[in-house]
């Protein structure tokens, strides 16, 4: 079982920062799980990633709840940027191309409509809602990378997987 390691998130700024961290330690064929409520930040943490994966701060990176999925080509190679609220089952990932978007690296907010195409060892990040603009993040999976986070950016008393 994966360690669990939780990021307070004060205000955007630190939201980005742990999406260019992800972003820095992401490499082909991983799954990033983005959970949480409406609000929550999905879509800002997502956004966060694919600019830095990208290399450009300014890159347009809209929210892919009409379209379901966004592609991207960044210095890690293709992004695939799901959203799945609107999805009625994991059968319409086939139109998709759910299975081709594996190869590169794939973002999906709402995961619990992945069924059983959930990938086991995806990274899950679980997003809360804290007082104002703060945010918290449960990060599981990806222990070996989530071991050289930087200290600033886990939450007191937190300590990365050994």
């Amino acid at each position: 079982m994966s360690a669990r390691v939780i990021v307070a998130l004060p205000d955007l700024a630190a939201t980005e920062t742990l999406a260019g961290y992800l972003a820095s330690v992401a490499r082909p064929g991983d799954c990033i799980l983005l959970e949480g409520p409406l609000g929550a930040g999905k879509t800002t943490l997502a956004r966060g990633f694919l600019r830095a994966a990208a290399g450009d701060p300014a890159i347009e990176v809209p929210s892919p709840s009409f379209t379901l999925m966004q592609s991207y080509d960044t210095r890690i190679g293709p992004v695939f940027h799901y959203d799945l609220w609107r999805l009625d089952g994991s059968a319409a990932l086939t139109e998709l191309d759910w299975e081709e978007a594996l190869d590169g690296v794939v973002l999906v907010e709402w995961p619990d409509r992945l069924g059983k195409l959930r990938p086991t060892d995806a990274l899950t990040v679980t997003l809360r809602l804290m007082q104002g603009d703060a945010r918290q993040a449960a990060l599981v999976g990806w222990d070996d990378r989530l071991a050289s986070m930087p200290p600033g950016l886990l939450a007191r008393g937190e300590n990365p997987p050994a």
